[in-house]
């Protein structure tokens, strides 16, 4: 089948086997990176399900695009959970993949998110709690800093629109926990639209209203800054926010 998979507007045309794509496009690519805007609902990486991940389809793209005859090498970079859309990285070569992990562990990049949530927040402000994840139950809980295996967690937040009941938050975790930032939201009384594990009241199917906007680094090779960022998803309850998109570009870590 053909199908469109590319950057932006100029999608590249290619002609797969009998494999389902979801509707993503690369946001960025090169010889050591590639980034998607990954659809809520979709895995990143494998899970006890055997769905269908990422990773699978990038490296099918990359095998049919390049003509590679062997296995292709792909790493993710940082973790997605399967109802977040938005900005997934990944790296085709070890040196990449090395490089960039380091940069997520020291916290050298700057990472952005947008959430809508049906309750109010403070106007900006900083959220820093201790989690820790019940890997059974998948679910992370606030404990006490003192509980062994807790780890610090820090988010600074803004609000940027409130329309039609709900509210534009802008999320920037300082920090890379699990859930972290479903967490902080529900701990601000907020609750993240669709997220009934952290709260929310609405439910959203596979997916929740949290939006990986953008990623900021050191490019691992060419050794300068880049952003790669990754539109609002589509759909009715995105669309009341669309006139916020600049807004959301300008909001910096602080």
């Amino acid at each position: 089948m053909n199908v469109s998979l590319g950057h932006g507007e100029n999608p590249i045309e290619i002609l797969l086997p009998a494999m389902h794509y979801p509707d993503f496009n690369i946001v960025y690519e090169d010889n050591h990176l590639i980034a998607v805007n990954k659809p809520a609902g979709i895995l990143a990486q494998g899970d006890a399900t055997g769905d269908r991940t990422v990773l699978d389809h990038i490296k099918h793209y990359i095998k049919v695009k390049y003509e590679k005859p062997g296995e292709v090498f792909l790493g993710l970079c940082h973790r997605l959970d399967r109802p977040v859309s938005g900005v997934l990285l990944m790296a085709r070569t070890s040196k990449a993949l090395h490089r960039v992990n380091r940069l997520f562990a020291d916290g050298s990049v700057r990472k952005k998110y947008v959430a809508i949530t049906d309750a109010t927040v403070p106007q900006a402000g900083r959220v820093t709690h201790w989690l820790k994840k019940d890997r059974r139950r998948n679910v992370v809980s606030v404990v006490s800093s003192k509980k062994e295996g807790a780890k610090s967690a820090t988010t600074m937040y803004r609000l940027l629109a409130v329309k039609h009941g709900l509210s534009l938050v802008v999320l920037m975790p300082h920090t890379g926990r699990p859930h972290q930032l479903r967490v902080a939201m529900q701990s601000l009384g907020a609750p993240i639209l669709g997220d009934v594990k952290y709260g929310s009241t609405k439910k959203g199917g596979q997916l929740v209203y949290l939006h990986s906007h953008s990623l900021e680094f050191l490019h691992p090779t060419k050794r300068e800054w880049i952003t790669i960022s990754a539109e609002l998803p589509s759909g009715i309850t995105w669309s009341k926010f669309n006139e916020f998109k600049e807004e959301i570009t300008l909001v910096k870590d602080t």
